[in-house]
């Protein structure tokens, strides 16, 4: 069985939606009740792009911030009762110790994903992990010099260590890791992400756009 036949783990990052905690940079354009909403309108988003791309039993979303009894709790029950995919909660520590926790559970090589990249589709996220046949790792690089996607052959803690999480340094940062270990990198494509004001509107357009 070769890559474009097989069904891969997946693994989705994503903070509770708690009003004054979630989407931050987005408070002052929608209040902190509406940032939340949006969130959770990216969290359901992205899984209806997973499952149907990977079978739900390769799916694990990965929550964090989010109490039994808490409604942020409830959201995340709902999303596994309705999607039928696993929950875990992420470890502590940098977004890198997380993105590494969740690739290292990984029975096999699969990709890692935000959930405010609403242009990811199934097609994009197979050849990202077809793309791991021939070489160590692959990303989608975002326009604001992070990155909305990861996968590697085998999980290695270097790739994210050192990185400054949150600057336009981190795809450059993390490609210096990348070099110094000799891996061989894809990149299938350049990517956006719902962070500010001017993502929301860009959002807003191209959704009415693919109605």
């Amino acid at each position: 069985m070769t890559y474009a036949d097989a069904a891969f783990p997946l693994a989705i990052l994503a903070k509770a939606p708690i009003p004054g905690q979630a989407k931050t940079r987005l408070i002052p354009q929608l209040g902190a009740e509406g940032a939340a909403e949006l969130h959770r309108q990216l969290v359901w988003q992205t899984l209806e792009t997973v499952v149907a791309t990977t079978p739900p039993a390769s799916i694990t979303l990965w929550t964090s911030l989010a109490h039994p009894g808490s409604p942020e709790y409830a959201f995340f029950e709902t999303c596994r009762e309705r999607f039928g995919i696993r929950l875990c909660e992420q470890p502590t520590g940098d977004l890198g110790r997380r993105m590494y926790a969740a690739l290292a559970a990984m029975p096999s090589p699969g990709l890692v994903i935000g959930s405010d990249c609403p242009v990811l589709t199934p097609d994009l996220l197979k050849r990202c992990h077809v793309a791991l046949e021939t070489v160590e790792c692959v990303f989608l690089p975002a326009e604001d010099g992070g990155y909305a996607l990861v996968g590697l052959r085998r999980a290695n803690r270097q790739i994210f260590e050192g990185v400054d999480w949150g600057s336009a340094r981190v795809m450059q940062q993390t490609r210096e890791h990348i070099d110094a270990l000799g891996w061989r990198c894809a990149c299938p494509a350049v990517v956006w992400d719902i962070d500010r004001p001017e993502d929301l509107a860009r959002w807003q357009a191209w959704h009415q756009d693919s109605i």
